[in-house]
């Protein structure tokens, strides 16, 4: 497998695969006569990561444990409980693929600001430009410049790149954190600036409001009521909120990063009209990546991301549908001649990320293999 794989144009038979996948996985829902969206399995997981969250704060905060090594547990298991709230609830909810009451997806949707985060934003930046644009350069904003993080092979190389395959591990643990504290006022004012935000029809007081209200909400649960309830230092909660979401932060960084930026992964330009090269379905099979499917205590955590061609193909069916549809998923693609990458663990699928930070810190700008 290479490194970089160059995006192979595909001919009119995409049309066909597209056609003939959404009536195969159309047709199993509706012999198997179940809903596309979550079943009792989901709820109970919804619970059980809300209950990761929720709580060891309230044990922390009722001075239910005070010994200092069990407060330290408790602030771990909340970041497990953040990451699963990330992964296998808010997710599902914000892609429509939770309910099919849309009040209700907008309900648990709003779980990102409960816990710290901006569903507005999270919206555009996922669902709209991830999702449309997968790997392309400057659109993704999931490989777009991150600094010290190079993460396209047409991202400005710099010599502190060549290292970014042992640093990189160590920074991915801050991604919440800084998402919570700066990227989402950014982010906010960049969409505003480039007409996303006008494009969503979005009421900028609106969102800057919720922005706001929802921030402060969070800033006065998770630090100022531990803070008059408990007798727990300042500088001793900052610690623990920082532990936290670093835990939180490092899981969500290495779920979603051999998705895309692994071994073999093409990265897509746009045409002279600023369109795809190819058909949406096979740019996604193009530029994404399974790993880990053998274990469904994984999958079960990590809210089927694992499988996450099915996901880009089908983001509105929930994640717990992911493991029955991947064998067609995977039929039909091999069917039609398309491409779909897996690796069988998930410690392999990060072993071949690693590989990948390590080219992409070593290659000039644009070139690939």
């Amino acid at each position: 497998m290479e490194p970089i794989s160059k995006a192979i144009t595909y001919g009119t038979s995409y049309m066909d695969f597209a056609s003939t996948l959404n009536k195969r996985v159309g047709n199993y829902f509706k012999t198997k006569n179940i809903s596309k969206q979550a079943n009792r399995e989901m709820k109970i997981k919804t619970m059980v990561m809300f209950g990761l969250y929720l709580i060891p704060y309230f044990l922390i905060v009722t001075n239910a444990v005070t010994d200092l090594v069990l407060l330290i547990v408790l602030v771990l298991v909340m970041g497990i409980g953040l990451a699963g709230i990330g992964l296998s609830v808010m997710h599902d909810a914000n892609h429509g693929a939770y309910s099919k009451k849309p009040w209700l997806n907008t309900l648990v949707g709003y779980s990102l600001n409960l816990v710290g985060a901006s569903v507005f934003n999270w919206k555009i930046q996922h669902n709209v430009l991830h999702h449309s644009y997968t790997n392309v350069h400057e659109v993704d904003e999931d490989i777009s410049p991150r600094g010290v993080l190079r993460m396209s092979p047409y991202s400005k190389w710099s010599r502190v790149h060549k290292y970014q395959f042992i640093y990189a591990w160590f920074l991915y643990g801050l991604m919440t954190l800084v998402w919570m504290v700066a990227k989402d006022f950014a982010r906010l004012v960049r969409y505003h600036q480039n007409g996303m935000a006008k494009k969503q029809d979005a009421n900028l007081k609106r969102e800057w409001a919720i922005l706001i209200a929802t921030k402060l909400f969070y800033a006065g649960y998770i630090f100022v009521i531990p803070l008059l309830a408990t007798s727990l230092m300042w500088w001793q909660i900052l610690i623990g909120f920082f532990m936290m979401h670093y835990v939180a932060g490092f899981i969500l960084a290495i779920i979603f990063q051999p998705a895309h930026v692994i071994e073999g992964t093409a990265y897509p330009t746009l045409d002279e009209n600023r369109s795809l090269e190819n058909n949406w379905a096979v740019h996604q099979l193009l530029t994404t990546t399974n790993f880990g499917n053998g274990s469904r205590w994984f999958s079960w955590y990590v809210g089927g991301l694992n499988f996450q061609i099915e996901h880009h193909l089908f983001p509105n069916v929930c994640h717990v549908h992911y493991r029955k549809i991947a064998s067609i998923v995977k039929e039909t693609t091999h069917e039609f001649g398309m491409p779909y990458r897996s690796f069988k663990t998930f410690a392999g699928a990060l072993a071949a990320h690693g590989r990948l930070l390590k080219q992409l810190g070593r290659q000039p700008i644009g070139e690939v293999d």
